[in-house]
């Protein structure tokens, strides 16, 4: 089966030109549909296995950058590959998955592919993989380097801030009170209320 335009021309925009042959060799392997879709705040990628479907659906949000885009697309290749060979029968994020992720990224951990200073995070990272790459602070940070819209200047990841610290995150004013493993817990300022955010969100600080 030959690739429609469609997915060839969103691989030539959203891949590092390296990695475009090998992910068509990947769908030609397992073909599936393919989906850019607009930033959605609890996701970077989706893959849901539908059992009355021959071929599946993946989609990847739009605003990543050509490296996040790649990893999260080998990330949901790995789903599909895990779920056509196990069926329901096994977890998700589970040994299944972590093996098929592995060997799919590991052509790729080279220079060729990644800048050297992603390549140390990454393979950090492919050692035993999370369910979302956004939960390795330290890989998501080197990451946020190739962002096509840099604002360093203005955002912070909330990480960085101390307890204390206000700002602002969609169009909200918060303080940081304190940091958990993964999250903050932050007091919004109009209300008082208390929210748990994460701590690879990217804030504008006030203070």
């Amino acid at each position: 089966m030959r690739p429609p335009a469609e997915l060839l021309h969103l691989f030539q925009v959203h891949l590092p030109s390296q990695a475009i042959s090998y992910c068509i060799q990947l769908w030609e392997e397992t073909p599936f549909i393919f989906l850019v879709k607009k930033p959605r705040n609890t996701k970077l990628g989706d893959f849901r296995f539908q059992k009355d479907r021959a071929i599946q659906t993946i989609t990847l949000n739009t605003d990543l950058n050509q490296y996040q885009f790649l990893l999260t697309l080998i990330h949901e290749i790995a789903h599909l590959r895990a779920f056509t060979r196990f069926g329901t029968a096994h977890a998700p994020h589970g040994q299944e998955w972590k093996a098929e992720f592995k060997k799919l990224v590991a052509p790729l951990l080279t220079e060729a592919t990644f800048p050297r200073d992603l390549l140390v995070p990454l393979k950090l990272h492919m050692r035993n993989p999370a369910a979302s790459s956004a939960r390795d602070l330290f890989l998501m940070k080197e990451m946020s380097k190739y962002d096509a819209v840099q604002e360093e200047n203005l955002l912070h990841f909330l990480s960085d801030l101390g307890s204390g610290t206000t700002f602002q995150l969609a169009g909200r004013k918060f303080k940081k009170v304190e940091t958990r493993r993964t999250r903050a817990l932050c007091e919004e300022i109009s209300t008082g209320k208390k929210f748990l955010i994460s701590l690879l969100a990217k804030v504008k600080k006030l203070n």
